[in-house]
């Protein structure tokens, strides 16, 4: 499966996603999110240069950038990770959107991205 075809998946809510789970079962899966996050991050930089790009992934950005920090807020949502990865992965969720929709890289190059 290519990481367009991950990336669809996880914005589609599918069986094991990342944003099913989180929404349904109030669980922050980390493996999960990992696909998610990898495949925001590859699509992100080979749609970079385009002009046009399909609603769903617009959509699924946006989604994932302002539902996955709205929900986790709750004061009831488990967090039995540090705090400072939480805010770690949704500032990542958030730089990955501006990416995407700006065609311009958050970070200067060359960059390392952080495992999460």
């Amino acid at each position: 499966m290519n990481q367009l075809d991950v990336l669809h998946h996880e914005f589609r809510a599918g069986d094991g996603s990342f944003l099913l789970t989180l929404r349904t079962e109030y669980h922050w899966d980390r493996v999960a999110f990992t696909r998610l996050e990898q495949a925001m991050r590859s699509v992100a930089a080979e749609y970079a240069d385009r002009d046009q790009i399909d609603r769903w992934l617009a959509d699924g950005y946006h989604y994932a950038s302002t539902f996955v920090p709205a929900h986790t807020q709750h004061p009831d949502f488990p967090r039995p990770n540090p705090h400072t990865y939480y805010e770690a992965c949704i500032r990542r969720l958030g730089d990955l959107a501006t990416w995407f929709f700006s065609g311009l890289p958050v970070y200067q190059e060359p960059h390392t991205w952080e495992p999460l």
